[in-house]
């Protein structure tokens, strides 16, 4: 454990923060950059994250099973970068994320199936510039569950704006990731202590399995 948390906690408890959201009916999942250029250890930007992607597929499957939403977000600019903004000053890497290129396709490992959309991006979260809360609040969502990567990074972001959405927000530990593990335990407490529910990937098909059972009622 590290040997800042247990002082943090007590003063974010004494403060009042880490409440929790929990649940609603109808959750959707939104999968974050788990693209080719961010899983594949060989690649610049990339890091080794097979156990958050298997962690990934065994909600997918879940989803699946309840036929509720998902949708995968990847990050894709113009051959010139010119629709990168000062993101690209800041991480140059970003730098083979260009359309077309095989880099920015979904991870084999959690492909898309019919009617899962892949919605392109072009900075850290998920909805900032995309049509993603609009056509959740369409279907009725009121719960978004996210998994991808990066903790401290997209993953943070999506989940700050999910929360200014109004949608109840889940982070499944074990299906996020970082490239180094400071700044992902650092961020998953912020992130449950002031914008959504970081719960275990148990938990959360537990919750999955109740809300797959209630609609088939």
């Amino acid at each position: 454990m590290n040997e800042w948390l247990p002082q943090t906690q007590n003063e974010y408890e004494r403060k009042g923060l880490g409440g929790r959201v929990g649940w609603g009916e109808r959750p959707a999942m939104v999968v974050v950059d788990f693209a080719k250029a961010f899983t594949d250890p060989q690649v610049s930007i990339g890091t080794d994250y097979s156990s958050e992607l298997s962690a990934t597929a065994r909600l997918l499957q879940a989803f699946r099973a309840g036929g509720f939403p998902v949708v995968f977000m990847t990050v894709a600019y113009k051959a010139d970068l010119s629709d990168a903004g000062t993101f690209i000053k800041k991480v140059p890497s970003l730098s083979v994320l260009v359309q077309g290129s095989e880099l920015v396709e979904i991870d084999e490992r959690i492909k898309p199936v019919a009617g899962e959309e892949v919605v392109t991006k072009k900075f850290a979260s998920a909805f900032f510039g995309t049509p993603v809360a609009e056509n959740l609040k369409a279907q009725g969502v009121d719960t978004v569950v996210l998994a991808g990567c990066t903790t401290s990074g997209c993953i943070r972001a999506s989940a700050i704006d999910s929360m200014q959405y109004e949608f109840r927000t889940i982070v499944v530990e074990e299906a996020v990731g970082d490239r180094a593990a400071g700044p992902h335990e650092a961020n998953l407490f912020d992130i449950d202590s002031k914008y959504a529910d970081v719960v275990s990937l148990e938990s959360a098909l537990k919750a999955l399995s109740d809300r797959t059972v209630q609609a088939a009622e």
